[in-house]
């Protein structure tokens, strides 16, 4: 039975019951405790930072040549706090409730709720670090909304709110670096997690220029490494994102929770070509100004601006009256699909529909449009040769955020102890959907403020104990393994590029586990990807040598994770009898279309157990609602 470790009280009492009854340690015996953090994006820095400022040894990891290249620095909308700045009736509870039914009741409410309690002190937090929010002319910082509520809770840097928040993180870390605190591998993969008596205790690490294999221990190990996304090969991601950190930690025994939970982005460029190897998001901030339309004629040919407001259908504004364009990401994405699907998408793929920017841009004027959003404009002109400000702009779904990650449990402690896991990389917060703008919160509470305060009641049992020495039979073992994998696979010496595998599995993730899926679709994608993975380990070709800079070595290494969690995410989806959130099952949806839940037999986490390989057990956790009233979610 998974054991969440949530304490026996109240909702709103429980983070407070938790701080007050949990074992710390002092501050001579944090020195003697050494921790490795792999990942340093937002939740991997501000860990890393804050417990080495407590006074713990922490060893931190990143495959970047600097933790300034993490992903979390592509964020671009905001993040989300129950501030009520604009005293327009936000509250935790308020956001609470958002996030609950925004992830279509599949989320853990104890860890929700605390993360809408602590993001009030975030924004405290990074402010005094200096992060530059934007403000309104009085000096108070502004707010805008994001899809799934009615409030304006966001708050943002322009069109970089991620790489504002990761510099403040990043200077932290960096300051605890300097002081001698942090020890920083960069240019490092981590390729396994040694395991001594069943408790994580080290990892096996690969010098990314050098090919060398190294062995490092600690009492405990965090992963930050994010999500992944880009398991469909064509995500919003940046193109080294990856799996591989916590599926090693899934071979080694940990629970994958909902890895069929995949986050669809409503407003997204367009794919250009079949060669094309990422794409381009366009913030969901853009849906406050911007609003969504198509032809009303299927196949209209005739110029946006040709197209008269008689002929023009704005279908989300149409179907959702209450929250029109800011409807939360997976319902915009399967209206967006729909209406291309029925033949009326523009361009020339017709795979796309307008959101257009006239309305704003004559009541407010272009100076204002460009405060916010000028950075993304310049970067949809840069990338599609047209200008936002004089013709709307063309956006389809595309795959962004991923919902499934590691169970853990209510201290962010897999299921092996001494493994935790922190931000997009574990499951806890975001159910079936996450809303806008709560990522980078997620991570900047697990790494802030929760993951400080819940590891030392597992670490006070270790004080007095050195690590297990890198020479034990546990480490040699590993490294052993890790090994003969890369000679394995630099020997295969085949025919297709690990790149020609990487799309083959994206088209058959993204035909049948993507927006919608069914349950023939689904078995035959199982089937595909098992027949993709036995022709990998036959006919793939990575060409230099194990031992030194060989960057096709280890994006092999990548796809073979994405190969194996592909067809997990295919039995997840089939498993699941409902259709909630992002998971749109064709086969379980109301009259009008919706997403049609199952709270008798489905209202669960959903964490499987890897036994072998193509075969894993299904462990439920049971969703428990105390202020959350189950109903059919509806926006209009």
């Amino acid at each position: 039975m998974l054991d969440p470790k949530i304490p026996p009280v109240p909702l709103a009492e429980q983070w407070s019951t938790y701080q007050a009854t949990a074992r710390l340690i002092s501050p001579s015996n944090k020195r003697q405790l050494e921790i490795i953090v792999i990942g340093t994006g937002l939740a991997g820095a501000s860990a890393a930072a804050t417990l080495a400022e407590q006074g713990y040894r922490v060893k931190a990891f990143c495959f970047q040549d600097s933790p300034r290249r993490a992903h979390s620095i592509a964020a671009q909308g905001g993040i989300n706090a129950a501030k009520n700045y604009q005293n327009d009736g936000d509250s935790v509870r308020r956001l609470f409730t958002d996030t609950i039914k925004g992830g279509d009741y599949r989320s853990r409410e104890a860890n929700v709720y605390r993360l809408a309690a602590i993001s009030t002190k975030i924004i405290d937090h990074c402010v005094a670090q200096g992060v530059p929010f934007a403000r309104e002319y009085g000096g108070m910082l502004s707010n805008r909304s994001f899809g799934g509520t009615q409030v304006q809770r966001t708050f943002y840097a322009a069109g970089q709110t991620g790489q504002q928040l990761l510099l403040g993180a990043y200077q932290a870390l960096e300051r605890q670096v300097a002081l001698g605190n942090i020890t920083m591998y960069t240019r490092h993969e981590l390729l396994d997690i040694v395991l001594v008596e069943g408790k994580a205790r080290g990892i096996i690490a690969r010098n990314l220029v050098t090919g060398e294999l190294e062995r490092h221990s600690g009492h405990a190990v965090l992963l930050c490494s994010g999500g992944y996304s880009n398991v469909f090969y064509l995500s919003t991601n940046a193109i080294g994102s990856n799996v591989s950190a916590t599926w090693k930690a899934h071979q080694q025994g940990a629970l994958f929770a909902n890895p069929s939970f995949t986050q669809i982005h409503p407003t997204c460029i367009p794919v250009a070509g079949e060669y094309q190897s990422k794409l381009t998001l366009m913030s969901e901030s853009l849906r406050n100004d911007g609003r969504i339309w198509v032809p009303k004629t299927a196949g209209d040919p005739r110029p946006a601006a040709e197209i008269p407001e008689s002929d023009r259908d704005y279908f989300l504004e149409r179907r959702y009256p209450a929250y029109g364009n800011l409807v939360p990401r997976d319902i915009a994405s399967r209206a967006v699909k729909e209406v291309c699907d029925d033949g009326y998408g523009v361009g020339s793929s017709k795979r796309a529909v307008y959101l257009d920017f006239a309305d704003t841009l004559r009541q407010s004027g272009r100076e204002t449009i460009a405060n916010k959003y000028g950075n993304l404009f310049a970067m949809y002109a840069q990338i599609t040769g047209e200008d936002p400000y004089t013709v709307p702009m063309r956006i389809y779904p595309a795959v962004h955020y991923t919902m499934g990650g590691l169970w853990v449990d209510y201290e962010l402690m897999t299921t092996i102890p001494g493994l935790y896991c922190l931000g997009e990389a574990n499951f806890s917060e975001h159910g079936a959907n996450r809303l806008g703008a709560s990522a980078l919160m997620q991570g900047l509470a697990d790494g802030y403020f929760v993951i400080p305060a819940t590891i030392s009641n597992y670490l006070a049992a270790d004080v007095g104990k050195t690590p297990p020495s890198i020479d034990s039979p546990e480490f040699a073992q590993a490294e052993a393994t890790v090994s003969a994998r890369l000679d394995r696979l630099i020997n295969i010496q085949g025919n297709q590029t690990v790149a020609s595998f990487h799309r083959r599995l994206g088209q058959i993730l993204w035909a049948e586990c993507g927006m919608v899926r069914n349950a023939a679709g689904l078995r035959s994608a199982i089937h595909q990807i098992q027949a993709l993975q036995a022709e990998f380990w036959q006919d793939v070709k990575i060409p230099g040598k194990v031992q030194e800079l060989n960057p096709e070595l280890d994006y092999a290494q990548r796809v073979a994770d994405f190969l194996e969690l592909g067809e997990l995410m295919c039995v997840d989806a089939l498993h699941r009898q409902e259709s909630c959130g992002c998971h749109f099952r064709a086969e379980f949806q109301t009259a009008n279309g919706e997403a049609q839940r199952n709270d008798t037999e489905s209202a669960h986490v959903a964490a499987w157990e890897r036994l072998q390989d193509h075969h894993w057990e299904f462990h439920p956790e049971a969703l428990k609602f105390e202020l959350a009233q189950l109903s059919q979610r509806s926006y209009r």
